[in-house]
């Protein structure tokens, strides 16, 4: 393959007419020429941090996708797949990504479950995560969200850690909020990275303790406006990630969007490519190529620098996206699960009379809620809620085992009726539901149980469900057909149902998620995510 096109080498900060040449799936020379080029050549992008599982989609289909986007590698911590299915669904995630040209680097996932207050499908002690660091497929250590457990010296957590850097294999972090001494012993620790700061103060902070600064830019947590500043002063140390990206996103864009804005906000050209495509290639070791001779062809080639839309995407020589047609096909894929949970009845989502209650007060665009306390002395019907003032009803159904669902209140979803519901509810993956009823919410979760798995809005009048058959979190179906089915349900809870939140379903993903601070719900009742503990929930007046 001969290409002719404008040469961004970014380490030497140079762009110049060329002429590449690749053979057998490596760069075999780059020569200057003095044919003027309407097109430039540059290395791939690559996701810094990402879940594949949030996408909905396996790492075949996710493939084909986010090729479209010029994203040639994914750093991937497998943590949702193997909250469910334990190191059976991390070796089904390396499996399924081997059959698609595409760089996939796992992780080996610390925190299964991410904390003993839910129940979860799996539980990887030291010897589990040291068998599958062993693996030479597992790149790193993925993120630790016991970060509480580090500071406070927890002996299985510093194993785990201490078995990564034995074998020389970076540490990732997670670590909303922490800083001060707290965030040194962290550190020290051995953690080399986070994705979690939310400010500027706190990225800045980070950075000059050592840590590598992720700008993430999910369907739910957007945290790249407070910390694209950071870009003109330590452009060595960031990355670009995305965390978690649902598939109607993905179908839409994914790093290369980074790329656009932050060359938009006047940065640098060369630190912007460097963030996207060489930080994480030097940080985490990656065997993906940099446009350099000798190296994997591992590239894009966009129309200008200003727009990046991709023309052709090129890995290990291959051509694998062409003029907005992905040209990775798909590939067979078993449906392999772990879902025992009975149907409920609406009375099975009942709430003790209570005067005021403890409220997760849910964030559009953030991961982080907020607690408030609601009065429904004067409510009607106040065990079902509030809708009118957005105080909707909140359930997690163990999916695992037979158990009563935990309910709470939330608000922030601004239903007006029906209900919607998920079994992809991080990081255990048990049911997660909000609704303007008991009614609703027990026919909503009932749907995602008759389907082992799924994602489902509902009303009165209509029914939408898109089954999640590969461990409840993924489908097996065409990526491009999926996003267009999530798209439509997005829509239909925002329309139909009166969501105000941008990315409902992702948002409701979150809500029992205990590691990520105020409140939140697990299948065990409400939890304070600062003071790590059960709270009632519910005050009745003498």
């Amino acid at each position: 393959m001969v290409i002719e096109s404008n040469y961004v080498d970014i380490r030497r900060r140079e762009i110049y007419p060329a002429k590449v040449i690749i053979e057998n799936g490596v760069i075999d020379a780059v020569t200057k020429i003095d044919t003027p080029c309407s097109t430039y050549l540059l290395p791939g992008f690559i996701d810094a941090h990402i879940h594949i599982e949030s996408s909905m989609l396996p790492p075949s289909e996710f493939a084909r996708l986010a090729v479209l986007h010029g994203t040639v590698a994914t750093v991937s911590d497998p943590h949702e797949i193997a909250n469910v299915l334990g190191i059976k669904g991390v070796e089904f995630m390396l499996e399924n990504a081997g059959k698609v040209p595409f760089h996939f680097a796992f992780g080996a996932s610390p925190c299964i479950p991410a904390t003993p207050f839910e129940t979860s499908g799996a539980l990887l002690g030291v010897e589990e995560v040291k068998t599958l660091l062993a693996n030479p497929k597992i790149r790193y250590l993925s993120e630790v969200m016991n970060f509480p457990g580090v500071v406070a010296g927890d002996a299985e957590m510093l194993a785990k850690i201490a078995a990564a850097k034995t074998l020389g294999k970076p540490v990732d972090g997670h670590a909303p909020g922490l800083r001060g001494d707290d965030l040194k012993r962290y550190i020290a620790a051995g953690i080399t990275t986070d994705h979690e700061a939310f400010t500027y103060e706190e990225g800045l902070e980070k950075v000059q303790a050592g840590m590598k600064i992720l700008i993430r830019e999910g369907s739910a947590a957007k945290n790249f406006e407070a910390l694209a500043p950071l870009i003109k002063a330590y452009p060595d140390m960031l990355m670009f990630c995305s965390d978690d990206r649902h598939p109607d996103d993905l179908r839409r864009e994914h790093i290369d969007a980074l790329v656009r804005r932050a060359v938009a906000k006047g940065y640098d050209l060369f630190d912007v490519l460097r963030i996207a495509c060489l930080n994480p290639i030097d940080h985490y070791g990656l065997g993906v190529g940099t446009l350099q001779p000798g190296e994997s062809a591992d590239l894009i080639e966009v129309n200008n620098l200003e727009d990046f839309s991709v023309l052709r995407t090129v890995i290990g020589g291959r051509i694998v996206a062409e003029k907005g047609r992905s040209l990775i096909h798909s590939v067979p894929l078993p449906e392999l699960n772990n879902f025992h949970a009975a149907p409920k009845r609406p009375e099975d989502f009942a709430f003790p009379p209570c005067d005021t209650v403890e409220v997760i007060e849910a964030v559009d665009g953030e991961l982080v809620t907020h607690e408030m306390i609601a009065s429904l002395k004067n409510v009607p019907a106040r065990r079902i809620g509030d809708p009118e003032h957005d105080i909707l009803k909140i359930a997690v159904v163990n999916r695992y085992e037979e158990a009563p669902p935990a309910v709470a209140y939330v608000n922030g979803f601004g239903l007006k009726e029906g209900a919607i519901a998920s079994s992809v509810a991080h990081d255990s993956h048990n049911i997660i539901a909000v609704g303007c009823s008991d009614e609703a919410i027990a026919e909503a979760v009932n749907l995602i149980i008759d389907s082992r798995g799924g994602i489902c809005a509902l009303n009165a009048a209509e029914q939408h469900l898109l089954p999640l058959r590969i461990a409840g979190i993924m489908s097996g179906e065409d990526g491009f057909k999926v996003a267009e089915q999530y798209e439509m349900l997005d829509r239909f809870a925002r329309s139909a149902l009166g969501s105000k939140l941008h990315a409902p379903f992702m948002t409701l993903s979150f809500m029992a998620l205990l590691v990520i601070p105020e409140l939140k719900l697990s299948d065990k009742g409400l939890f304070d995510g600062r003071t790590f503990h059960f709270i009632k929930g519910c005050r009745t007046e003498p």
